[in-house]
């Protein structure tokens, strides 16, 4: 916020951006003030940016992995006194987080484009009725049993989903259901358009 009023004072003047923002003027004065001069900073904001150097540094060390635990553990190995409600806090304002376990799971495996229908409505999803436009896509959701792929189909008109399948695997017949879902719950016409994402899945001959 402090950096978006220095960006357009010039223009709009501190007051009148600070009355949007809601903040008080002398707010943004005192932060200037502790630029020029950090000793003006409280104990805590200079305690927060001598931990924030460290943690940065400790992480990097450690190959820019470590979570908040691991980081904490890491601090005090270092012989620095910290909480990890603390770690965690510094670490979203730094921006940096550990490395996550697990394989990536890639849901759309993309066809080459002379595979794949036209684009009949040029990314344009918004329809003037019902069963004029439908969209399909699926993803996946982790459990404590593994991956879970669901299969959806949204009628935009009112972008209410009209046709769902859950399934344990990522095949062409999980998708297909839920379309067949959605053609037995709606009964559209033949002008109906139904439009999907380029994955295998989705462009399978199935």
């Amino acid at each position: 916020m402090i950096a978006f009023i220095k960006d357009f004072r010039g223009e709009h003047g501190v007051e009148p951006i600070c009355h949007v923002l809601q903040i008080a003027p002398s707010t943004f004065y005192e932060r200037l003030a502790i630029e020029r001069n950090p000793d003006r900073a409280s104990e805590r904001a200079k305690r927060d940016a001598y931990l924030r150097k460290e943690m940065k540094n400790v992480w990097t060390k450690n190959r820019s992995v470590y979570g908040a635990r691991k980081l904490w553990h890491a601090m005090k190995r270092e012989k620095i006194d910290i909480a990890r409600c603390m770690v965690e806090r510094l670490m979203r304002q730094l921006g940096i987080q550990g490395a996550r376990r697990g394989k990536k799971i890639k849901t759309t495996c993309g066809q080459p484009a002379d595979q794949c229908p036209l684009d009949k409505v040029n990314r344009e999803f918004r329809a003037s009725m019902p069963n004029e436009l439908w969209v399909s896509a699926f993803m996946f959701v982790s459990t404590w049993r593994g991956f879970v792929y669901v299969a959806f189909v949204i009628d935009t008109f009112a972008n209410r989903i009209v046709g769902w399948k859950a399934s344990t695997t990522q095949d062409p017949q999980f998708v297909l259901d839920a379309l067949e879902q959605a053609i037995h719950a709606r009964r559209p016409a033949e002008k109906l358009i139904h439009h999907s994402d380029r994955g295998s899945q989705n462009v399978s001959i199935k």
